[in-house]
């Protein structure tokens, strides 16, 4: 309540600057709480991704690939996209150490590939039509869209890191995306 009066006493300040007030405020009365894991999961559930299959290769040639939700553009000018992650997966250290890699945007007829990619099978490409693309990485054939990244950045981003690529070459073809919601895929 006492950001509340604050507020009343300086209504003459900007929005923003209200805001910033009552935030700083309520952290400082330890009001403000994070969520439960179980309400991050159902409360994002419910927000409806496209599914990518993210590739590229250790310093030691050996491929790598991993399904991916967590994908979005980032800017048009330079053209940048961001993935995120799972600093505990078995292929984090190839996404760590390339300065490459591949994202493919997934087609309604691509599930058992998300779920392959997504599986722990050591070797995630048998079976799996690709062809080479930048710095000899895997570009998955059938995809709606292939973009071709050479890595930017990379941000902390809690239990993620966030990976910023700038898009090299890019393949688009026509389809419906595969998508998942509230745990399951979509079509």
């Amino acid at each position: 309540m006492s950001s509340f009066r604050l507020l009343e006493l300086n209504s003459d300040c900007s929005f923003g600057k209200r805001v910033e007030v009552i935030f700083f405020n309520l952290i400082k009365q330890n009001q403000i709480m994070t969520i439960s894991k179980d309400e991050f999961k159902a409360s994002l559930g419910r927000f409806a991704s496209g599914v990518t299959v993210v590739t590229t290769k250790d310093a030691g040639g050996k491929l790598h690939g991993l399904t991916v939700s967590a994908f979005c553009s980032v800017s048009l000018e330079p053209p940048l996209i961001l993935v995120c992650v799972h600093k505990e997966t078995g292929s984090y250290d190839a996404f760590e150490e390339s300065k490459h890699f591949v994202v493919n945007i997934l087609s309604t007829e691509q599930e058992h590939i998300s779920n392959q990619f997504a599986s722990r099978l050591e070797n995630k490409f048998e079976g799996i039509s690709f062809q080479t693309g930048i710095e000899d990485l895997p570009v998955l054939n059938g995809c709606l869209v292939n973009l071709e990244c050479r890595l930017k950045d990379a941000y902390d981003g809690g239990d993620h890191t966030i990976f910023i690529g700038e898009i090299h070459k890019a393949r688009v073809s026509d389809g419906d995306p595969l998508t998942y919601f509230q745990g399951r895929y979509r079509r």
